[in-house]
């Protein structure tokens, strides 16, 4: 990421300490940057707000079963 500011990277609740999961960062652009836990160097995938909240309505909309 080129943003010059340490991105503050939180787990999720549901990954219960196994690192097997996922970290979100958001970001002052109002973005959200997305890595593995398990690599932290690794690759970021970066998603505007809009796409991120597209994508959290998706798997609320998912997990409902509607």
């Amino acid at each position: 990421m080129a943003d010059n500011f340490i991105a503050r990277w939180q787990k999720s609740t549901y990954s219960m300490g196994a690192g097997n999961c996922v970290e979100l960062a958001r970001l002052p652009s109002g973005d959200v940057a997305v890595r593995d836990s398990k690599d932290p160097g690794g690759p970021v995938l970066r998603f505007s707000a809009s796409e991120w909240r597209a994508f959290l309505s998706g798997v609320k909309k998912d997990s409902s079963g509607a």
